[in-house]
């Protein structure tokens, strides 16, 4: 693109490392590593499918490889915790598709959508609710622009010139009709942005005067009176109304709009606004609000609520928002609007009942809400059925427990009926989630079979042998289900979608150990299967990479898995045992029991992401990847207050099975992880001298810059100090030995993982004599995307592992 002609880019990256007592910077471009490497990350990406909502049509769109780091480049404005283009007045960093193709839904009358632009940056794609049409957003030079597609001709247009506002991540929506769109455009009077003035109009001031407001650790937050200036400037929007003929009509008033819903049967819209005063301390979306109602024929707009500014939301997972909350149409009527609200102040620590309720109130919105039934736990969502069965759902993380129940929109007093409760942890007792279909108002609903007595769950089929997906009935009359499919070895097959359910047809998506990833139609009736799709395999070159799912226990008797990658031609028992490496991400259980539950599948196709170490197999390296690493707290015990010794003991067990299966040189293997497994990584090299050496991509390291709370931690600093000393790697950098390489992201924006942490727990490190590298990607964010970046972060980790792990001396 143009765009990127215009910029001058130095792509150099700097290095900091330290050698015995050397200490020094090095300057250099970026690196590639050997070709093995290179051709997987530069293997063809596949295509993401939608399938249309009367279940006759797929649209596949295309996907391009890794972006260059000149796209990363390009600035972008961190506002009110999101990042915009001020280019294009989108986000900043978007992933786009670069063509798209029609098929009948067996995989017939395949055809390329003529018309697309010369450069084609696709966004957005949905299905009109008739599926005559498929409406998507263009990324162009200057902003960007909306388009459809006549699915008939499988010939795209355009609809605006580049005047679309995606700033805060809402373009369009179709309403019921299939032919009416409501896109949000720039505001056409905004003018030029704001200049920051070069000498301040005044100080920064915060004030908070006997209330709590402790917040996690968010970035990318506005900071000063000019940064609310440019937040107003890129996310003030007015909404439209078009025709795929490009006929448009203003709609409401402009402002500061963040989503927009359209009722069911289309003749109403809800907006959801954005007010000030703003927050210096929380994201946008924590902002105060206000939510309306706009009649789309008259224009006449009702204001539904107004909605505080919510920095001061109590402490924990449970907590919510005072206020109304959760906004959304009821799917199965023209215009019912359903939210919920918390009655506990939103307090998880308050003793209670009931901890939210529902509120409804129907067209034409003017009288005063009513009250619906009282949830137990906090409201998870509902999914909408038909008169007499909706179903909702409520979750309780303290103790993970999650409940699903029906109840009859007709009879909003009624408590509902539990269907299912349940924890989150105990996967082997997964019902599934219950499946949905589009609707005459092109709303999904409950997918009900033409009796309207059976429903359908699709889940994962978790086992002790590794996931079997399946596909069950469930009576709404009697409460039993019925088993119609499930997965079966030597394949993992999940369900996609059920097409059809009187005739039972399920859309799946198959693979196996040998055979990459394909779309089926499978007949349940008729134990029939017909493939859909012919995709490419995308990484020919790991077909004789041996792969296997291990089983093995902790000291304490929990039971653990992962999977074994080894390099083609390698043979168990015969040839000598591998440098290795172990890579983890841990997870937090409060029961021995879920903990202990497999996840993964054995029958996969090893399928890698550009980043993934198992790459590494190619360099003759043995891989466990995904290994276990629960920590469990059971009881009034917490997870985190015996995390060091889990974490220490989980690496033992998994290095002890390798090592007993002929595989693993004990002394030559290695840890890695990425974010939360980058501080495990840091935490079992301070504890442990188990692994010759680490890599510790885009981590925390010191607990006390994240004091109200980190990953699933819900204590504070002040509660427990002890617990963030010793969780913390940059308060045990002085026992550091192992020879460790740093990765981080120069320009993070995940929540606690900003790059400084990366950079002081270099400093501590290098300050102790550690042997330590720190490489800071330009450009990037928590996860690595240009080609060059990625490349070079092989490069650097492969270079590393060949030193410290694979060529050291016994």
């Amino acid at each position: 693109m143009l765009r990127n002609l215009l910029i001058k880019l130095s792509v150099s990256v700097i290095l900091f490392f330290t050698v015995d007592l050397i200490t020094g910077q090095e300057s250099l471009t970026y690196q590639t590593p050997p070709a093995e490497i290179t051709e997987l990350v530069d293997a063809p990406a596949t295509p993401a499918i939608r399938i249309s909502p009367c279940n006759n049509k797929i649209l596949y769109i295309e996907n391009p490889g890794l972006p260059a780091i000149v796209d990363l480049a390009w600035e972008e404005l961190r506002l009110g915790g999101i990042r915009i283009d001020p280019v294009t007045n989108g986000p900043s960093r978007a992933d786009y598709g670069i063509g798209l193709d029609i098929s009948d839904i067996d995989g017939e009358n395949y055809r390329e959508v003529t018309g697309l632009p010369s450069d084609p940056r696709i966004r957005n794609a949905r299905w009109s609710p008739d599926g005559e049409w498929v409406a998507f957003t263009q990324t162009v030079m200057d902003g960007i622009e909306l388009w459809v597609v006549n699915v008939a001709e499988a010939e795209a247009r355009q609809i605006t010139s580049a005047i679309i506002n995606e700033a805060l991540g809402n373009a369009f929506t179709w309403l019921s009709d299939g032919k009416t769109l409501i896109f949000s455009a720039i505001d056409e009077n905004r003018g030029e942005p704001p200049a920051r003035p070069v000498v301040a109009e005044g100080p920064v001031i915060q004030e908070n005067i006997g209330r709590k407001a402790a917040v996690r650790t968010y970035q990318d937050l506005i900071s000063d009176v000019y940064d609310e200036r440019i937040f107003d400037y890129y996310t003030a929007s007015q909404l439209y109304m078009a025709d795929p003929e490009g006929g448009m009509t203003r709609i409401g008033d402009p402002g500061i709009i963040w989503y927009f819903m359209d009722s069911p049967d289309g003749n109403y819209l809800l907006v959801n606004r954005i007010e000030r005063p703003y927050s210096y301390i929380v994201p946008f979306s924590r902002f105060q609000q206000s939510v309306e109602v706009i009649d789309l024929s008259s224009g006449e707009t009702v204001k539904i609520a107004d909605i505080p500014l919510a920095e001061d939301i109590p402490q924990g997972f449970d907590a919510t928002r005072k206020g109304p909350r959760n906004f959304t149409w009821r799917s199965d009527v023209p215009s019912t609007l359903f939210w919920v609200e918390a009655i506990d102040d939103g307090d998880p620590s308050v003793e209670a009942k009931y901890r939210d309720q529902l509120f409804y109130l129907e067209a034409p919105f003017t009288g005063d809400p009513k009250e619906g039934f009282k949830l137990e736990l906090r409201y998870r969502g509902i999914t909408w059925g038909k008169e007499d069965y909706a179903i909702v759902n409520q979750f309780w993380w303290r103790d993970r427990r999650v409940i699903t129940s029906f109840f009859e929109p007709s009879d909003l007093k009624t408590p509902p009926e539990t269907i299912f409760d349940r924890s989150v942890e105990d996967r082997y007792n997964d019902p599934g989630n219950f499946q949905t279909t589009t609707n005459r108002y092109g709303k999904s609903v409950l997918l009900f079979d033409n009796h309207d007595r059976l429903l359908f769950l699709v889940g994962p089929g978790a086992t002790p042998e590794g996931n079997k997906p399946f596909v069950d009935t469930y009576d709404v009359s009697t409460g039993q289900t019925e088993r119609l499919w499930q997965s079966e070895p030597p394949y993992y097959e999940y369900p996609v979608r059920i097409l059809d359910a009187e005739r039972q047809v399920i859309m799946t998506r198959r693979e196996s150990n040998d055979e990459h990833p394909d779309f089926y139609l499978r007949y349940l009736a008729d134990d029939r299967i017909d493939r859909v799709t012919d995709l490419p395999d995308p990484f020919p070159q790991l077909r004789n990479v041996y792969n296997e799912m291990i089983h093995y226990e902790r000291d304490d008797g929990i039971p653990l898995n992962g999977t074994l990658y080894l390099p083609g031609g390698y043979e168990i028992g015969s040839d000598d045992p591998l440098p290795t490496i172990l890579w983890a991400y841990p997870r937090e259980f409060i029961t021995a029991d879920g903990a202990g539950q497999v996840t993964g599948s054995p029958y996969r196709y090893t399928r890698l992401g550009v980043t993934s170490p198992i790459m590494l197999v190619t360099r003759g390296y043995a891989v466990l990847s995904n290994a276990s690493f629960p920590v469990v707290g059971e009881g009034d015990k917490e997870p985190n207050d015996t995390f060091v010794e889990q974490l220490i003991a989980n690496g033992e067990a998994a290095v002890k099975k390798l090592v007993e299966m002929g595989v693993t040189d004990p002394d030559r293997v290695a840890v890695a992880g990425h974010s939360y497994g980058a501080f495990m990584v840091a935490n079992l090299l301070s504890h442990t001298d188990m692994f010759a050496a680490g890599v510790a991509r885009s981590g925390a390291y010191n607990r006390l810059l994240t004091p109200f709370g980190f990953q699933r931690e819900e204590r504070t600093f002040w509660q427990d100090p002890e617990i963030y000393h010793e969780m913390s790697p940059f308060s045990h950098a002085h026992k550091m030995n192992t020879p460790m390489l740093l990765i981080h992201g120069a320009d993070d924006n995940n929540a606690g993982t900003y790059p400084m942490q990366s950079e002081r727990y270099y400093d501590a490190l290098r300050g102790h004599g550690a042997t330590v590298r720190l490489v800071m990607l330009p450009h990037e964010s928590h996860g690595y995307r240009a080609r060059e970046s990625v490349l070079h972060m092989h490069w650097e980790w492969l270079n590393w592992l060949d030193e410290y792990v694979k060529n050291i001396d016994h």
